[in-house]
């Protein structure tokens, strides 16, 4: 095999992963959003000062969890784990520490001290994962559809024409498990072609295993992946020891997760929401899960304060696509596991107490289901060469509309009734109210970053729209291993 094809090979992906993470690492959030703070704060009050607890901040967040004496992170704690290398790197590079300020959000030092060790988590956390699900999910209906083009809208459908984009610039767990479902929906599908691969089998459980590390109900739609992974091991050689493999995969999340108890709590096995504080709803059903509400779901679906098709229109064609895989012999499986997968995430969001998030752009809870949901894009554009054009503009208007959600407002206040319009395309659009890193750290003027953002990103574009057709097109020279 020459050097060349494999360039050529690794040139789109390696585009998407560069447009992803620029896109989602320029940007940042508000530090001091609650549900991200408390986050931040444990993994300060980890590296900083040895312990879980977060007394010296709980005034400074309503989301939080009370054992005894001491408050405590009341979230699974995959994203403070994520968290802690960035603040222990970033503390041995300034010398600045928490102590060193006052504990006020009023303080501008200590504002300035959280969003960097924030940034710096989401830049080489969330954003790479993005990245990488971007790239897997590409592999994914690229490979399942035989399409380059499918494969591409797939995952700039999923990476950036939803509120993927935003998530990802915060502390929250949603768009690390979206990744991660993309990432173990790959490594099962390449790990069980001819014969099972224990590798790919490994892949699929340190995936789905983080994915329960940073967000418990992920183990549910995240049961279905792993009920899709059996059905397609069945009867192929070496199937034991890619299921021995998989579990193997999990185990550092267990170990993690165990180790984070021990330390917060003294006991293996105690979880954060039992003891949270302030909000009653957690004591219904299961920490707030009951049974899907109807009305709910339709919420989450066209409602105008949190309906996903109003933040990611593309999403429209989801369902079309996904029929046509699950009619398709040779991706049936794949479709239906896809369609079930995000039947799930949807379903859970619509049994929960606090379905809409409190402060959200979209319906937040739903976001891990949007890369299974964008395997449809890549089927139907593969499928419907007569509607390319229409997807192509659809999907232009969702990245546009991300592109502004993610500059502006991720975290539209709970009061909004139309929040893609205010605070987003009406308000803080207009004003150029970016929170770009060259706003934030440089003080660049509105629309600085915004320009210099567009004259990066939209080269990297333009090239990998140029990879993927040349990677598409027939090579006459190749000779599939024919001597």
């Amino acid at each position: 095999m020459s050097a060349t094809p494999l360039a050529h090979r690794a040139a789109l992906p390696a585009l998407l992963f560069a447009l992803v993470w620029l896109s989602c690492a320029w940007f940042g959030s508000w530090p001091f959003n609650d549900n991200q703070a408390t986050r931040l704060y444990a993994a300060i009050a980890l590296v900083e000062e040895g312990r879980a607890s977060i007394d010296d901040y709980a005034p400074l967040t309503i989301d939080k969890a009370r054992f005894g004496d001491h408050h405590y992170l009341d979230k699974a704690p995959g994203m403070t784990l994520l968290a802690a290398p960035a603040v222990a790197a970033l503390g041995r590079f300034d010398g600045d520490r928490a102590r060193d300020h006052p504990l006020s959000r009023g303080d501008y030092w200590f504002g300035r001290y959280l969003r960097s060790r924030l940034w710096l988590t989401t830049a080489l956390g969330s954003a790479v994962l993005t990245a990488l699900g971007a790239v897997a999910l590409f592999a994914l209906a690229r490979d399942a559809i035989g399409s380059t083009g499918g494969g591409l809208v797939a995952a700039l459908g999923y990476a950036l024409g939803t509120p993927a984009w935003g998530w990802s610039t915060t502390l929250f767990g949603h768009a690390p498990v979206a990744a991660l479902y993309a990432i173990a929906a790959w490594a099962v599908w390449r790990g069980t072609q001819a014969r099972a691969s224990p590798g790919h089998a490994l892949l699929a459980g340190v995936a789905l295993g983080g994915a329960v590390l940073i967000e418990y109900q992920a183990v549910l739609a995240g049961a279905v992946i792993g009920l899709w992974a059996l059905w397609r091991l069945r009867g192929r050689d070496g199937a034991g020891v890619a299921i021995l493999a998989a579990l193997a995969g999990a185990l550092p999340a267990a170990a993690a997760l165990i180790g984070y108890n021990l330390i917060a709590f003294g006991q293996p096995f105690r979880i954060g929401y039992a003891g949270v504080v302030g909000w009653d709803g957690m004591r219904q059903g299961l920490f707030g899960l009951t049974y899907p509400k109807p009305l709910v779901l339709l919420e989450l679906l066209i409602g105008s304060r949190r309906g996903l098709l109003w933040v990611a229109p593309v999403l429209l064609l989801a369902p079309a696509g996904l029929a046509g895989l699950i009619a398709a012999r040779r991706t049936r499986d794949l479709g239906v596991m896809a369609a079930a997968g995000a039947a799930t995430v949807l379903l859970v969001n619509a049994a929960y107490v606090y379905w809409d998030g409190g402060f959200s752009t979209g319906p937040r809870h739903s976001l891990p289901a949007v890369p299974l949901l964008a395997l449809g894009l890549g089927a139907l554009w593969a499928a419907r060469p007569r509607w390319r054009a229409g997807i192509a503009l659809l999907l232009l208007l969702s990245i546009a509309l991300n592109l502004a959600i993610a500059a502006t407002d991720i975290f539209a206040p709970d009061d909004k009734p139309f929040p893609i319009w205010d605070p987003v395309l009406g308000v803080a659009l207009p004003a150029g109210r970016f929170d770009d890193w060259p706003s934030v750290w440089l003080y660049w003027r509105p629309w600085q970053g915004m320009v210099l953002y567009l004259t990066l990103a939209l080269p990297l574009a333009a090239l990998l729209l140029v990879a993927a057709r040349l990677r598409a097109r027939p090579n006459i020279y190749r000779t599939d291993g024919a001597a």
